[in-house]
């Protein structure tokens, strides 16, 4: 065979072999890098909208913080209001029992005193009784009435 048919038939063959890859192995690669080229794209623009998508809510989730810092902290002044308001509502409960109980306490120490007199009274009468009983038992003395009244003195 000749070197040059075989060269031809080679560079034939060649042709067609490149003609059959462009029309039907070609095709269907340019197609897939294509795919996959529009995969990487599509892929990069998620990544890139997740990514402000991902900062508009780390902002929205700060501003909610931030509001229900807020939020606590007047509840929380709002909480000690209402405890000081509880605090000083006990303290005037408190100071007006406190007025109750020492006015009784006054009024039972007053009507102890009062039976104490009365009591105390009723010893001084029983005394001067007695007293006056002893006196007149005895002869009507000045020395020994003296004496008399000065024990009696001495007991109350």
């Amino acid at each position: 065979m000749n070197i040059n048919a075989t060269l031809f038939l080679q560079a034939i063959v060649f042709a067609i072999l490149v003609w059959f890859t462009m029309k039907h192995v070609w095709p269907p690669i340019t197609k897939a890098l294509d795919e996959r080229a529009q995969k990487v794209a599509d892929g990069l623009a998620a990544a890139d909208k997740a990514k402000s998508e991902l900062s508009v809510a780390n902002k929205r989730v700060e501003e909610e913080l931030a509001k229900s810092r807020n939020e606590s902290a007047v509840r929380l002044a709002d909480a000690e209001r209402r405890a000081q308001a509880l605090i000083d509502e006990a303290k005037a409960k408190a100071l007006e029992e406190a007025g109750k109980i020492i006015a009784a306490a006054h009024a039972d120490a007053e009507q102890q005193t009062f039976k104490a007199r009365e009591a105390l009274r009723e010893q001084v009468a029983a005394l001067a009784i007695k007293g006056a009983e002893q006196i007149l038992r005895r002869e009507v003395n000045a020395s020994v009435h003296a004496d008399l009244l000065g024990r009696l003195k001495t007991e109350l």
